[in-house]
């Protein structure tokens, strides 16, 4: 009597461990299904476009930057803007001066005075745009003289909407 037990025991745990496998073998091939899936999504999902915004010295390139400048001294700079959101780009720049009560962050910028807004300009993807040269100078010395530089979107409809700010910081003398 005690050998039954111990053969109809084994049949059970046997059977247990078939059971176990094809719940394994069930979960594993899900698993793999899953993961394939999160793969193919990643893969067919375009990456999201980006844009970018930049002063440049005067000779257009993003190095060198004047620090210092005398009153009444004209600082010449340009703007430039690269378009890779996928999509066609229309857009203006603004153009401000700010001092040392101008607030900077990634908003629009507040204290400043404008000082000339650019035409709408539509950059196709891909695309950089470089303005012409600007010239601004400061009746006023002090330190934290600032360039700034806003881009903001036109959209074919609606309202224009912040994108980004740049600025350069000048100490002005007399």
């Amino acid at each position: 009597m005690f050998k039954m037990k111990s053969k109809e025991g084994k049949k059970k745990v046997l059977n247990s461990f078939e059971e176990f496998d094809k719940i394994l073998k069930i979960l594993l091939i899900t698993g793999i299904f899953i993961v394939s899936g999160f793969i193919i999504y990643a893969v067919i999902t375009p990456k999201p476009g980006y844009w970018y915004l930049g002063i440049l010295n005067s000779d257009k390139k993003a190095e060198n930057y004047p620090t210092n400048a005398a009153i009444d001294e004209n600082i010449t700079f340009y703007i430039s803007v690269g378009n890779y959101l996928n999509r066609d780009f229309s857009f203006h720049i603004e153009i401000l001066k700010g001092n040392n009560d101008t607030v900077l962050g990634p908003f629009p910028s507040l204290n400043a005075i404008s000082f000339v807004n650019s035409s709408t300009i539509t950059l196709p993807h891909r695309e950089v745009w470089i303005s012409s040269a600007f010239n601004i100078s400061f009746s006023q010395a002090g330190t934290n003289q600032t360039i700034i530089a806003e881009l903001w979107e036109i959209p074919s409809a609606g309202i224009r909407r912040f994108y980004d700010v740049v600025y350069v910081r000048l100490n002005i003398t007399s």
